[in-house]
């Protein structure tokens, strides 16, 4: 089979076909956004799945779902055994969020190799990436996916380039990317003034475009959703909740669970709910209008991962949430940081905005959109170490002169038995 039959795009607005064997990112024609076409023809079931022991198929958690993936040849496949993630039960997320004990679960996307789930779009596009021959792979970024590309760039032995906003990235991503080689560019203004001058320099340059409007990293994205539905029986949840920032990530899962339900997989679609952070809540005003009225915003929130206004994935994230009967909440820094309190808490930790899962979750139930009995999967997209300075500002820095409710704060003593006794007494055993 031709490489053109094996990698075709199709523009998700005018339906445009393409080969897929260039790194092209948008739509020559109408300037869309392009999917990538998988054959939902065929009939899967789980079965389909199964790989002899440490191949390819069975070590990585997004190659094993090769059936419902770009057929990119053995050879330029770059990967990290990414995948193979989590689902926690917790009956105090449960509670906290108004669900049912043992009915919400947190998926934890922080397990992958460099922190983040960007891991499992970036095997696909940097796979791709090197099918191409691409001699320069780069993306814009406030942290996760430039920590992801330049780890897999470095892998594969291609050269990376990243671009961040002045300000907003937490200094923990950062350092992942400096110490994998990647090249750092700052570039003055946010996240999306940083992903408008790329596809400037893409489409002058021979650069190679690594953001979620590649329709190849998506493909990589949506085997979270697989790989959830396999934990699972193939028994779809009720919900499955998941922060917005690009939106790159609401259109993977509703591609994934429209392609899942054609081969065959599931039954139903389960409802999808994309949390979005007051502060950067385009897509969430969005949705109040029905759909009728968009506007980006200048975004300000303490969750840097999804502090942009400008979403790239706004119409396949629209998709997504009218296809699967879906829901888009917006929740405070203060909401988002209290529910990453709990999710700390239990001994499982998250970065500040995968915590607008449970945050979402909990505001919609207590409004009625979702029921208590509802089974609810939260997708928490990074792990807790990606961005302490936070974690220590909540537990250490008062809120209107006093701290916090869940706030853990050192205690100081002398050291002497006397108050180490005090401190048993009044911290640990009472």
């Amino acid at each position: 089979m031709s490489a053109t039959l094996q990698l075709p795009v199709q523009c998700a607005s005018c339906g445009e076909r393409l080969a897929g064997t260039t790194p092209i990112t948008e739509c020559p024609r109408c300037g869309g956004l392009l999917d990538a076409v998988i054959d939902t023809t065929q009939r899967l079931t789980p079965s389909s799945f199964d790989a002899p022991r440490y191949t390819l198929g069975s070590t990585s958690g997004v190659w094993r779902y090769r059936q419902l993936l770009p057929a990119i040849a053995d050879e330029h496949i770059v990967s990290r055994r990414e995948g193979n993630t989590p689902i926690y039960w917790h009956d105090r997320i449960a509670t906290y969020a108004g669900i049912e004990p043992g009915r919400l679960g947190v998926k934890h996307e922080g397990h992958n190799p460099t922190g983040s789930f960007k891991d499992r779009g970036m095997t696909v596009a940097v796979s791709h990436a090197k099918s191409v021959g691409a001699s320069v792979i780069a993306c814009a970024s406030t942290g996760n996916t430039s920590a992801s590309l330049a780890s897999y760039a470095a892998t594969a032995g291609i050269p990376s380039m990243v671009l961040i906003p002045d300000g907003k990235i937490s200094m923990s991503k950062l350092s992942q990317t400096l110490a994998f080689g990647a090249k750092v560019v700052q570039v003055a203004g946010d996240f999306d003034a940083a992903l408008q001058l790329l596809r400037e320099v893409t489409a002058e340059f021979d650069v190679y475009l690594a953001n979620s409007v590649n329709p190849f990293r998506p493909e990589g994205q949506k085997t979270i959703v697989l790989e959830m539905l396999e934990e699972l029986g193939w028994q779809a949840p009720d919900v499955i909740a998941l922060p917005g920032g690009n939106l790159g990530n609401t259109a993977a899962f509703g591609k994934a669970l429209v392609e899942a339900y054609a081969v065959g997989l599931i039954d139903r679609l389960p409802r999808v709910v994309t949390v979005q952070a007051e502060g950067a809540s385009p897509f969430y005003r969005y949705f109040q209008s029905g759909f009728d009225h968009y506007e980006p915003m200048t975004p300000n929130t303490i969750a840097s991962a999804i502090n942009i206004g400008a979403p790239a994935s706004v119409d396949r994230a629209r998709r997504t949430i009218q296809n699967t009967g879906g829901l888009v909440a917006c929740v405070t820094d203060e909401e988002l940081l209290d529910a990453k309190a709990v999710i700390d808490a239990a001994g499982i930790g998250c970065e500040p905005a995968s915590a607008t899962t449970v945050a979402g979750i909990r505001k919609l139930v207590a409004d009625g959109e979702i029921s208590s009995d509802a089974r609810v999967v939260c997708v928490l997209t990074g792990n807790v170490l990606k961005d302490t300075d936070n974690i220590v500002k909540y537990h250490l820095d008062d809120v209107d002169g006093a701290p916090r409710e869940r706030a853990n704060r050192p205690i100081r003593i002398e050291a002497t038995m006397d108050a180490m006794k005090k401190v048993l007494d009044d911290a640990i055993l009472s």
